[in-house]
């Protein structure tokens, strides 16, 4: 009995980690910039607010990743020019222990700015709002530029060509490349990312 039990524990962290989707290797895709260590704090994922973070983007808490609806958009952000990190385990809670107990169907792995969208439900439409409020960086009362604050000055782009329509209303679509700047225009804009194969 000890046995089998230590070995459901074991197969609920494993799906919790690798269930429908292994983190992608990094890529040397064709996006704005590779991605750097965050530029300023104010980007930093707190670990221990995902719960009520996730709540705030109105999605759920799962015990593993969905597996109806599977896809993946990657991200960009730059600030004053210089690339943000996108960092790993956004939409992923952790016990006391810190490991892993919980994954929202808008979710990272690592920190290449891949998004994986896994929704246990066909159909459902996730934004990039929801991904930055639990992210954390959506919502807040910083100033114009931070992390935390609102949404003036920055500039979003989806594969290549602006889009006016609302950075928190755009809806995440298989292999978009998004670009989220703030202040002065990028030097380059990125049509694509090269997802590794089978992504």
């Amino acid at each position: 009995m000890h046995t089998k039990l230590s070995l459901a524990v074991a197969l609920s962290a494993v799906t919790l980690g690798v269930a429908a989707c292994a983190a992608p290797a990094p890529s040397t895709a064709p996006s704005a910039q590779a991605p750097a260590p965050a530029a300023a704090a104010d980007f930093a994922l707190d670990t221990a607010g995902a719960p009520g973070r996730i709540a705030q983007a109105g999605l759920e808490v799962l015990t593993a990743e969905g597996n109806v609806d599977h896809y993946h958009a990657h991200l960009d952000v730059l600030k004053d020019g210089k690339p943000v990190a996108v960092p790993a385990n956004i939409g992923i809670t952790a016990g006391p222990d810190h490991r892993p107990n919980g994954i929202s169907a808008l979710h990272t792995h690592d920190t290449t700015g891949v998004v994986h969208i896994e929704s246990p439900t066909a159909g459902r439409v996730f934004t990039l709002g929801q991904f930055l409020t639990e992210w954390g960086v959506l919502g807040g009362s910083g100033a114009p530029g931070t992390g935390a604050g609102p949404l003036d000055g920055w500039t979003l782009y989806v594969n290549g060509q602006k889009y006016d329509a609302g950075i928190r209303d755009l809806p995440l679509k298989a292999h978009d490349e998004i670009l989220l700047s703030y202040g002065a225009a990028p030097a380059q804009i990125a049509a694509a990312y090269a997802f590794p194969p089978g992504e």
